[in-house]
């Protein structure tokens, strides 16, 4: 069964250390073909906690999709962190990071420059960055068709590196996961919210634009974006950041495809993947 959705919503996210962080941006858009819009962040800037309290507020069937790897790699190596005891199922291990972790609003920088440090490459310092780039089963698939290669959350160096911010997304995902089913460690439901794992390239690729060139950084580039997905111009903002674009373009594309069947049955996604690795949604 697919599942239905009234609203749609897009979380780009961030790893940063602090309380506050401009890196973090939630977009909402409804069923129809309006534009999605911004949430306004309380305080002026939006903390993980105060986005794990707006997803634990939501009551009606509204997709929320967040851009950070919902777990790392097992399938390949046969443990998250092979030769240290950790679980070895997704939701066991979000709790292991909750447990472990003190940082600052839900942080887990500590994870990698402290208690794991070993698995993390921070630098020419650590070896060779090629024996740390170990890939989800669903990474993986989605390299080998042509979209590019993810970063791995083993690799916590450079602007482009998702370490700190999935680690960190785990500890919120252990929060949610006892509220809210998490696709697809949890079957889709038939009423209700639902948060799955989303790629915010992956609907820049949808909406036309190049690799290397999807970054949205002006109004008409941005309407130009939303129209390919079926929206309506969207209302001006103070400022086009990375993060603004960047949810406001995935939340229209959850929409459009959120009653594709295939995007919830992937071929490649076997029962063990779901349970261990999870699945960016999108990728078929």
């Amino acid at each position: 069964m697919i599942p239905r959705f009234t609203r749609f919503a897009a979380i780009d996210w961030s790893g940063a250390k602090g309380a506050r962080h401009p890196g973090i941006a939630l977009a909402v858009c409804e069923q129809s073909d309006t534009a999605p819009a911004l949430v306004p962040p309380p305080g002026g800037a939006w903390s993980r906690t105060a986005i794990r309290d707006w997803v634990l507020a939501q009551r009606d069937p509204v997709l929320i999709g967040f851009d950070f790897s919902f777990a790392p790699p097992l399938i390949e190596r046969g443990a998250y962190l092979p030769g240290d005891p950790v679980p070895d199922r997704a939701k066991p291990f979000w709790a292991y990071v909750e447990r472990l972790c003190d940082d600052v609003d839900l942080g887990a920088a500590s994870l990698l420059e402290t208690h794991h440090r070993r698995h993390f490459y921070f630098g020419a310092a650590d070896g060779r960055k090629a024996d740390y780039m170990h890939l989800r089963r669903c990474e993986a698939h989605y390299n080998a068709g042509g979209g590019g290669k993810p970063s791995t959350v083993y690799d916590a160096i450079g602007a482009a590196q998702v370490a700190k911010a999935s680690f960190a997304g785990m500890r919120v995902l252990h929060h949610l996961a006892r509220r809210l089913p998490v696709w697809p460690f949890d079957p889709a439901p038939t009423d209700g919210p639902l948060v799955v794992e989303i790629y915010t390239a992956i609907a820049a690729r949808a909406a036309g634009l190049r690799k290397g060139r999807s970054k949205l950084r002006d109004p008409v580039a941005l309407d130009a974006a939303l129209a390919a997905m079926g929206s309506r111009p969207h209302a001006p903002l103070i400022r086009y950041d990375d993060h603004s674009t960047d949810a406001l373009l995935a939340a229209a594309w959850l929409r459009r495809n959120a009653g594709r069947p295939a995007l919830w049955q992937p071929p490649p996604l076997t029962a063990a993947i779901a349970a261990t690795e999870g699945w960016t949604f999108g990728v078929v």
